[in-house]
């Protein structure tokens, strides 16, 4: 009879009883085998709330990794995760990009607040593909003016030249989304390269951003710029005079500045490198 027992539980019986049987004995082997299945269950049913409760946080934390990485660079955001709570550094070459619409105040007054807000969102939307494909890093957008940079966070050789393919592609483009929202809207857009100290600021709602100089410069290449064309300094302009085509303007007068030599960015010398030329296909 043991060995019966023992065949029994190796074939995966929980519990013998052998005949003839003790009702009482019975009874209380039920009862027992009913009350370990039912833990079973409860303890299946913990772990799949538990399983459901994981994949709910997980689907929160994407989120929330998405949203980060709306507002900062990658690996900016990669540093705020780790616990770094002072973000700065300084970087010895980057080119900025202040690019502004012209007439769009215009346009503002005499178009409905939905149609205006979804005029300037397909641009900008337009422009973030743009510079997301180019490998450059957007900083912020104000108003109807929209910022970038190219070498930061992390640095490349051919920052200058990435941004100049990014203003000439926004040029064509707006051109392609004027004909389909029926605008006739210009872009003043200036470039500027040199030294820059970038951050993080804020505690609640972060910003990543950029100081000095070189940054400044690059706002008043835009401000004192020409409505369709892209105005750069005498700085971006070695940086990109073997590279691309560019005309002499002049000295402007800048703001707080003085005098300051500029040039007129036209296209590419190369004509199969022209990023801007097959900027066209780029969907309103």
């Amino acid at each position: 009879q043991e060995q019966n027992a023992v065949n029994c539980i190796e074939l995966g019986a929980e519990d013998f009883l052998p005949k003839p049987f003790n009702p009482t004995l019975l009874r209380a082997r039920v009862t027992s085998s009913l009350e370990k299945k039912r833990l079973r269950d409860l303890d299946k049913l913990r772990l799949a709330q538990l399983q459901a409760e994981k994949e709910l946080l997980q689907i929160e934390k994407d989120k929330s990794e998405r949203l980060l990485l709306n507002i900062l660079p990658k690996p900016i955001a990669e540093r705020l995760k780790l616990g770094e709570r002072t973000i700065a550094n300084g970087h010895p070459i980057v080119t900025v990009m202040f690019a502004d619409l012209v007439g769009f105040t215009a346009l503002s007054g005499r178009t409905a607040p939905a149609d205006l807000v979804g005029i300037l969102n397909g641009i900008f939307t337009t422009f973030d593909l743009i510079v997301e494909r180019s490998g450059l890093e957007k900083i912020k957008t104000i108003g109807d003016a929209y910022m970038l940079a190219g070498g930061i966070p992390l640095p490349r050789e051919d920052h200058a030249q990435a941004v100049a393919d990014v203003a000439l592609q926004m040029i064509v483009a707006l051109d392609r989304l004027n004909t389909a929202n029926g605008t006739e809207l210009k872009m003043r857009i200036g470039l500027n390269t040199g030294p820059i100290v970038a951050g993080v600021i804020g505690k609640r709602k972060f910003t990543y951003d950029l100081w000095g100089d070189t940054v400044n410069l690059a706002s008043r290449m835009e401000s004192s710029g020409l409505p369709g064309a892209i105005q750069v300094s005498a700085s971006t302009h070695e940086a990109l005079k073997n590279d691309f085509v560019l005309t002499e303007r002049g000295q402007v007068e800048v703001k707080g500045i003085g005098p300051v030599q500029t040039y007129l960015l036209k296209a590419r010398k190369d004509p199969v490198r022209n990023l801007g030329a097959g900027a066209g296909t780029v969907s309103p």
